[in-house]
């Protein structure tokens, strides 16, 4: 048995009475009919609908979403077919098999349904579809509804066809929320009724309405806050729709990719997504149902897992992540956009990681942190480019306590880098082999001991003390209070006015790191014996390094690698063409060094950055060699500002 009995709070009867295939008969009627349907709940991932099963009636959605799919072999790779929400039916398909009394049910075999997320449903079985089919409403209503889905259907079969022919499988990866946003948006103004608003939402079976001000976006009103905020509470439809609308709803940019849509709405819980264009004007809607029709389970199981994580699930999450990098490696999708997606995911996953440390200290009867804290993360991880899960890397920072309170503070926050570093263990990070973890007192401390840190980097500015500067100028704010994020940042703003000494011992120590010149051709580079190359070593670090010298110079203190090279050409210290060079080497390098990487995971082999230049095409040894030349960029730059 796939399926349980929803508790009562899910309001299944309540919901039911209210669709319209039970509208139209009486209350008696109703409590008879419903006696031979049954309440059922499925949980996330569960097949609905089998396609070795022959159907035996349909299922009136409640609450969830549910994917009708092509029947195939394994489920990651069959084709999604329709996108059923809540209010809507499954089984429409095979309305013939209960019109007709087919003995075979040729539609049964061929698709199966599976739930998305959660989903609570009444399955109505065809003898109670036979009583409800004598009245007309009813009749008209399925009608409508088979039409619907129809037209969806032929809609979506055309854009796969057209897709499939111009692009290939990767192209949804790379399409723009323009492509896909539904035109044009239904609006109403703010002072509008609901009455209004409601019709003509049903006049056009739209599933959202834009509430506008001077035609300016001020609300959203979906049919699901049609139905929470205004039927099943008896609110009157005279009012105002601004009263039950949803103020300043989140929106998304008309040039955002798919998969950025498509992790915004999931991440962030909603559905539907107004689209704006330069001017914040509403340009069209888009909508989970639109960017789940174009095959991407994975990432939607993704996020989810990492949203319902505990301790004793913290393991699984690494494989997901990782199925939705193969799809894009496999799939060619350009380095900066995987990294995008991967780092939301990291990330997402990283602060579930703190929550449940929280969590634990709880439990343990050690209380609610005593002090507002951040928690960062370092390295790959801070710069946004971790794409497999390799050592730890993080540190913690917390408010000053009052006086005789530094101490109780200071252990509870030792316990918790303890815990936080376990449970990133358990979801695959390796321990930092340096220590360089916020379970070890040197990367935990109040504002006032990290300002005392890094001052004492500043002045000693030692071997150590220089290794750990590098790695702690790579931080990225992960989780915690953005007030105590901004002291810290003032907080390193004022040592580094005071740190000449070590950033210029920084320069000197990447003098001796250059990156290669292979300005010649690869041939005359074996003629030396120069066979292979460490990306990581050789080429990323001296450059991270390099980049992270020259904005600490210019007081650029945090940020991406892309976003510190936009700071340094608005602040002037590198041209603009300078800039779109050096982001253009660093994608191509991290390509190189990405599919090494994923190649040797793959196939279980030893994790190496060593690139050996026979098995390099002449394309890539082209691309490889003009991309150091523009690295060096930032490098001949650092020189140059330290008069080295």
């Amino acid at each position: 048995m796939t399926h349980r009995t929803p508790p009562n709070d899910y309001h299944v009867k309540e919901k039911a009475k209210e669709h319209p295939i039970f509208q139209h008969i009486s209350n008696e009627q109703f409590k008879e009919l419903y006696q031979q349907c049954e309440e059922r709940l499925y949980n996330q991932g569960t097949i609905i609908a089998d396609a070795q099963k022959r159907r035996e009636g349909i299922l009136l959605v409640v609450e969830g979403t549910a994917e009708v799919c092509a029947a195939g072999e394994e489920q990651e790779l069959s084709e999604v077919l329709e996108v059923v929400q809540t209010g809507e039916i499954l089984g429409l398909g095979s309305l013939h098999t209960f019109l007709e009394a087919h003995s075979f049910d040729e539609y049964a075999y061929m698709v199966e349904i599976r739930a998305v997320d959660t989903v609570v449903g009444l399955f109505v079985p065809y003898s109670v579809l036979e009583v409800l089919w004598e009245k007309e409403e009813i009749r008209s209503y399925f009608l409508r509804e088979v039409v619907t889905r129809l037209k969806d259907v032929y809609v979506s079969l055309a854009e796969q066809v057209k897709l499939a022919q111009q692009f290939g499988d990767s192209e949804p990866f790379l399409r723009r929320v323009q492509d896909i946003m539904t035109v044009p948006v239904l609006t109403v103004e703010e002072h509008h009724t609901i009455q209004e608003a409601a019709e003509q939402m049903t006049s056009i079976k739209a599933s959202s309405v834009v509430v506008v001000k001077f035609n300016q976006l001020v609300g959203l009103v979906t049919k699901n806050d049609l139905i929470s905020r205004v039927i099943s509470t008896g609110r009157s439809v005279e009012e105002p729709i601004r009263n039950v609308m949803t103020h300043s709803p989140l929106t998304i940019h008309k040039s955002n990719y798919y998969y950025q849509a498509l992790s915004e709405l999931i991440l962030n819980g909603v559905h539907h997504y107004p689209v704006l264009d330069d001017n914040q004007n509403v340009v069209g809607m888009i909508t989970l149902s639109d960017l789940l029709r174009k095959k991407n389970y994975q990432m939607f199981s993704a996020i989810h897992k990492v949203e319902q994580l505990n301790d004793h699930n913290l393991h699984e999450v690494k494989h997901e992540i990782y199925a939705v990098l193969s799809i894009m490696m496999k799939d060619q999708v350009p380095v900066t956009h995987i990294l995008d997606v991967i780092t939301q995911l990291y990330d997402r996953l990283a602060r579930r990681a703190v929550e449940l440390a929280i969590q634990s200290l709880k439990e343990k009867g050690e209380g609610d942190p005593p002090a507002s804290f951040v928690w960062y993360q370092m390295g790959s991880a801070g710069r946004g480019e971790q794409f497999v899960l390799t050592d730890q890397d993080h540190f913690l920072v917390y408010e000053d306590g009052g006086e005789g309170q530094n101490e109780i503070t200071g252990e509870y926050f030792n316990k918790l880098g303890k815990e936080i570093t376990n449970f990133l263990l358990q979801a695959g990070y390796e321990r930092c082999p340096g220590g360089m973890m916020a379970s070890e007192e040197a990367w935990q401390g109040s504002l006032s001991q990290w300002s005392a840190t890094l001052r004492g980097w500043s002045i000693r500015a030692t071997n150590d003390a220089m290794l750990k500067a590098q790695n702690f100028f790579s931080f990225r704010k992960v989780y915690g209070s953005p007030n105590v994020h901004q002291s810290f940042l003032t907080l390193i703003h004022q040592n580094i006015e005071r740190s000449h000494i070590m950033l210029h011992r920084l320069a000197q120590v990447e003098k001796e790191k250059p990156i290669p010149n292979l300005g010649q051709p690869i041939r005359s580079m074996l003629k030396l014996n120069r066979k292979q190359l460490d990306l990581k070593k050789e080429v990323l670090f001296p450059f991270h390094h390099a980049l992270q010298i020259l904005s600490l110079k210019n007081m650029i203190i945090e940020g991406t690698t892309f976003e510190k090279l936009d700071k340094l050409v608005t602040q002037h210290v590198i041209t603009e063409e300078e800039g779109r060079e050096v982001s253009q080497a660093f994608s191509q390098v991290m390509s190189i060094y990405m599919k090494q990487k994923w190649e040797n995971l793959s196939s279980d082999a030893s994790s190496s950055s060593i690139i050996l230049f026979s098995r390099l095409g002449t394309w890539e040894k082209e691309l490889l060699m003009n991309a150091l030349k523009g690295l060096k960029i930032i490098q001949s730059r650092m020189y140059s500002t330290f008069s080295i």
